[in-house]
């Protein structure tokens, strides 16, 4: 099987997986195969699908279940995938690639009846419960059921899907893109930030429920008059965070979204992830190319991917990270230790290239054997 039609189906992103689908499209596009990527307009003015070759499809994939759009997404996505259709040029998949478990169970529930297959990569792991977590289960089972290949970013989300019956796990591959080098000094990062002789200690993260801020404070909050902790992103906790950090006087700053993420890590002394939860988070790539320490939790997909490179605590025990900062801060041959391995260890992790082989080796697994939509109508056999 030479070139593949592929439908790339994502939902609603601002980071990383938006970065990811961008990645596979370009690549996947170079290599001279067709592909379209569905997802809300919005992530199309922020990735720029079209730009990399591929052909976009607005679908209204929002983050929480909405009948109405979900209906009118399932439809789009499977009169795409499972066409041709008159005057749609293009319009038929060999295979479809959705990222994320709402993506996953839509195109899952939308493909039923035909025989595209479906590959779902996992990139996140719920952390919250109620009712909340009670959608996203039933999902996780749709998902399950359906997808031809489930494709996991992390240890624990494999290992669940095979427990809920999904008939061919493996691991995902999810490269950092190209890393781009710092346009500022250190100590003019430095000033800006008003650190002083202070060290500084780098969170990259959106300001949310799964990024474990709330422990980052504690910490914080046991280094008064000590480092700088900064925080790059932006996010629904802005403003319950700066009001915390403010009452308490804590040595945090709070950045918002910055597009001089390389100047950041230059002048960082290290780099602190107190997540709940993380499959193979780009902030950690990024530090680890930077070669900066690492702190970070034991969870998801973390552990692999830092192998020696940083220290590693368990989720939400302040006094764990606060004594692995203090060990980074105090000690020069530590830190110089660990920011060697950091070097070394982003040499090993897989590049763009690895991961369009791995994607597309997924592909032909589900795809291989199967005709064509529209196949016998086209060679008039």
């Amino acid at each position: 099987m030479g070139e593949l039609r592929i439908m790339l189906v994502l939902g609603t992103s601002s980071g990383g997986v938006g970065r990811h689908v961008r990645m596979l499209a370009g690549g996947l596009v170079r290599q001279g195969h067709q592909v379209v990527v569905a997802g809300p307009a919005g992530t199309e003015d922020r990735f720029g699908f079209t730009a990399a070759g591929a052909r976009f499809q607005p679908v209204p994939i929002s983050d929480r279940p909405h009948p109405l759009r979900d209906l009118r997404a399932g439809t789009t996505i499977r009169g795409v995938a499972a066409g041709p259709r008159p005057g749609v040029p293009g319009a038929g998949a060999d295979v479809v690639h959705a990222h994320g478990v709402r993506a996953g169970a839509l195109a899952g529930l939308a493909l039923t009846g035909t025989r595209v297959p479906l590959v779902v990569t996992l990139h996140n792991a719920l952390t919250a419960g109620g009712a909340v977590g009670a959608v996203y289960g039933v999902l996780e089972r749709v998902v399950a059921r359906r997808a031809s290949a489930v494709l996991a970013v992390s240890p624990d989300l494999g290992e669940r899907m095979s427990a809920l019956g999904a008939k061919d796990v493996a691991d995902a591959v999810v490269p950092a893109p190209a890393p781009a080098g710092p346009r500022r000094t250190p100590e003019a990062v430095r000033a800006e930030l008003g650190a002083g002789d202070r060290p500084v200690l780098l969170t990259i993260a959106r300001l949310a429920q799964q990024k474990g801020l709330e422990t980052l404070l504690d910490v914080a909050a046991g280094f008064p008059g000590g480092p700088l902790f900064v925080v790059a992103g932006g996010g629904p906790l802005r403003a319950e965070l700066g009001e915390r950090i403010d009452r308490d006087g804590l040595p945090v700053r709070l950045l918002g979204d910055r597009d001089d993420v390389p100047d950041l890590l230059a002048a960082a002394h290290a780099v602190l992830v107190p997540s709940r939860w993380e499959g193979q988070p780009l902030s950690v790539h990024e530090a680890l190319r930077a070669g900066r320490p690492v702190v970070a939790t034991a969870v998801g997909g973390i552990p692999a991917m830092v192998g020696d490179a940083g220290l590693l605590v368990p989720y939400g025990d302040v006094a764990a990270m606060r004594t692995a900062v203090a060990r980074v801060l105090d000690d020069p041959g530590l830190a110089r230790s660990l920011a060697e391995a950091a070097v070394r260890r982003a040499g090993e992790l897989p590049d763009e290239e690895q991961a369009l082989s791995a994607a597309l080796a997924v592909y032909r697994r589900c795809a291989g054997g199967r005709p064509r939509p529209g196949r016998a109508d086209e060679t008039g056999r």
